[in-house]
C-alpha cells in the first residue's frame, strides 16, 4: 500500500463576495489542502508547500481589502447622512428683482423734540448747575439768575396791592355817600372802574410772577422737558440783557433721531416715501439699523444739488449721536424676475458659485449658480436654478466639502 503525505487545510475566513460574485458582506470560511504523494521527491512536496503558502496570502490580503472598503463605504455614508440630519432647507422663488441705491448723510436732532432754553429776564447769572451732554428731568434747575426785573416786579406787585386796598376804600365811602344823596351816580360808576383796573394790575403781575417763578430778585432756570443738554452757551458771571437773542441751553430728547441723506438729481425718481432703508455707522459698523424713508424735502440744496430725504430711527440706548456720519441704503423694487434664494446658501470656491441642492430623490446635489446681484439677505440669479428647487441653507459648506472629496 502506497503512503501519502497530507498537508493540513487552512480555515482562515475568506472574503469570497468579490471573487465569487456572492451578494453577502458576510466572510465565508474556506477550507482546501494539497494530498501529496509519499514517493514524490523532496523537492516536489516543497513546491506544493510553497504554493499553498502563497494562495493563502494573496486570499488574505484580498479578504482584508474588501472588508476596509466595505468600512469605509459604511462610514462615509453614515457621515453624510449626519450632515443632512443637521442641514435647514429653502426654496427658491421668483420674485422681482431688489434695486439698491447708497447714499450718504448724518444723524441730526429729532427737531421734534428740541427746545431753545432763553432767559425770560435780564440780569447776572450766579450759578450754573446743568453742563453740556448731562440728562435733565423737566422741571430740573439748570442756573439761577439774580435779576433786576424780578426786583421790579416785585415792586410792582406791591404797588398793585397797595392801589387794589384803595380802590376798595374809595368804592365804599362813594357807595356811602350816594345813598345819603351827596354823591353823584358818575363817581359811583369811576370807583368801580378804578376798583376793576387795580384787580387787573395785581392779577397781571401776580401771573407774570408765577410764568418767570422764583422768590424775591432770584430768577431760575429750569428744564421744560426731559432730555440731553446739546448746547450750552451759559457760563458764570455771565451778564444778561432782557432782549438778548441768545439762548442759554437747548435740551433734545435722543430717543428718536433724524438721519438726513443726500440724493441727488439723477436718483430722484427711485426714491418714494416708505422705500426701506439701512443705515450704518462708522462707530458701529457691525451694527445695521433699519427704517423707512418718512420723509423727502421737495427742495434742493443750491450748492450741492442734491435733495433731502429723512429716516426716523429709534434709540433708546443713546447709541446715535447727533453729527455722526452715516451710510444709508435704500432698496426699491425693480421691474424684471429673478431667482431668489437666501444670500447664506451661496459658496464662493474656485472663483464661482455653488449651492448645495436636493434633488427629488432627497439627496444632495452640487449646483454652480451665476448671481445676479445680492441685497440685504436674497440673492438674485441669472442662471443655475429653477423656482422650487430647494437648497440648504445651514451646514452647506461642510455638505459641499463631503460631496466635493
Amino acid at each position: 500500500m502506497k503512503k501519502h503525505s497530507f498537508i493540513s487545510p487552512c480555515s482562515r475566513p475568506l472574503q469570497l463576495t468579490d471573487r465569487l460574485g456572492l451578494s453577502t458582506d458576510r466572510p465565508i470560511a474556506a477550507a482546501f489542502g494539497f494530498l501529496v504523494r509519499s514517493s514524490a521527491s523532496a523537492r516536489l512536496r516543497q513546491r506544493a508547500v510553497a504554493a499553498v503558502a502563497g494562495l493563502l496570502l494573496m486570499s488574505g490580503l484580498s479578504s482584508c481589502g474588501s472588508s476596509a472598503k466595505s468600512d469605509d463605504v459604511t462610514a462615509t455614508e453614515r457621515h453624510e447622512t449626519n450632515l443632512l440630519a443637521t442641514a435647514q432647507y429653502d426654496t427658491a422663488r421668483l420674485e422681482n428683482a431688489v434695486n439698491e441705491l447708497n447714499l450718504t448723510g448724518k444723524i441730526t436732532f429729532n427737531q421734534d423734540q428740541v427746545i431753545k432754553v432763553f432767559p425770560l429776564v435780564g440780569g447776572h447769572i450766579e450759578t450754573i448747575k446743568a453742563d453740556l451732554g448731562d440728562f435733565v428731568k423737566k422741571g430740573q434747575t439748570m442756573a439761577i439768575i439774580r435779576s433786576g426785573d424780578l426786583a421790579d416786579l416785585e415792586q410792582q406787585g406791591i404797588a398793585a396791592r397797595g392801589q387794589l386796598s384803595v380802590a376798595q376804600k374809595n368804592l365804599q365811602v362813594t357807595e356811602d355817600m350816594a345813598n345819603a344823596g351827596l354823591s353823584s351816580q358818575r363817581e359811583l360808576v369811576a370807583s368801580k372802574e378804578q376798583l376793576l383796573a387795580a384787580k387787573g394790575e395785581l392779577k397781571r403781575v401776580n401771573e407774570r410772577r408765577q410764568i418767570l417763578g422764583g422768590t424775591g430778585s432770584v430768577y431760575i432756570v429750569k428744564a421744560p422737558m426731559s432730555g440731553f443738554v446739546v448746547e450750552k452757551t451759559a457760563s458764570p458771571g455771565m451778564e444778561l440783557r432782557s432782549d438778548d437773542p441768545e439762548n442759554l441751553f437747548t435740551i433734545s430728547n435722543l430717543d428718536r433721531v433724524w438721519v438726513m441723506a443726500n440724493v441727488y438729481e439723477s436718483d430722484l425718481s427711485n426714491v418714494h416715501e416708505g422705500d426701506p432703508a439701512t443705515i450704518t455707522t462708522l462707530s458701529y459698523p457691525d451694527k445695521v439699523f433699519h427704517g423707512r424713508i418718512d420723509k423727502i424735502f421737495n427742495v434742493l440744496d443750491p450748492d450741492s444739488k442734491t435733495l433731502k430725504v429723512r429716516v426716523t430711527l429709534n434709540n433708546a440706548d443713546y447709541r446715535l449721536k447727533p453729527e455722526m456720519f452715516a451710510n444709508v441704503s435704500v432698496t426699491y423694487a425693480g421691474r424684471d424676475k429673478r431667482v431668489t434664494i437666501p444670500a447664506g446658501s451661496v459658496v464662493f470656491d474656485k472663483n464661482r458659485n455653488f449651492v448645495v441642492a436636493v434633488n427629488k430623490d432627497n439627496q444632495p446635489i452640487v449646483r454652480e449658480v451665476n448671481i445676479y446681484k445680492t441685497v440685504g439677505q436674497k440673492t438674485f440669479l441669472s442662471g443655475g436654478l429653477t423656482p422650487g428647487d430647494r437648497v440648504v441653507t445651514a451646514n452647506q459648506l461642510l455638505i459641499y466639502n463631503a460631496l466635493g472629496n
